[in-house]
């Protein structure tokens, strides 16, 4: 298989976001920003799902993009973590494995990862983090 053949098997066996998921990351995002303006430009999204053609794929692989990352990094340290890493899922819903493998780089890095599945969860774990002076 050759790496054009490669880059699209990829984007095709890759999980579409639910518009579920989407909805769910929106109200957190809303809600955070609403609650710690002073905070707001260091949460941000990482752009790596969705569907994209060959050639953008490929682009944004030499950029830098990066399988696993998760939806939301909130770019501030606590008195025990450097940063803490937000992967928004449904109910339902799994990590992939690429998911699973940035988990553990991140945490053996000294950051915190959580996986939230609802609005309340992203509040607790949020209040929780930044509480931790």
């Amino acid at each position: 298989m050759d790496y054009k053949e490669f880059i699209k098997n990829q984007a095709t066996s890759r999980k579409r976001p639910s518009d579920e998921e989407h909805r769910l990351q929106c109200a957190c995002v809303r809600w955070f920003r609403y609650v710690y303006p002073d905070l707001k430009e260091v949460l941000f999204a990482i752009p790596n799902g969705g569907r994209r053609d060959v050639v953008t794929g490929a682009r944004l692989k030499e950029e830098g993009a990066t399988a696993g990352v998760s939806d939301l990094i909130l770019l501030k340290s606590n008195s025990a973590y450097g940063a803490l890493c937000v992967e928004m899922k449904t109910p339902k819903g799994s990590q992939s494995p690429a998911q699973k493998e940035w988990q553990n780089e991140v945490e053996n890095m000294g950051n915190k990862y959580v996986v939230c599945r609802s609005f309340e969860e992203f509040k607790r774990e949020i209040t929780k983090y930044i509480k931790k002076v």
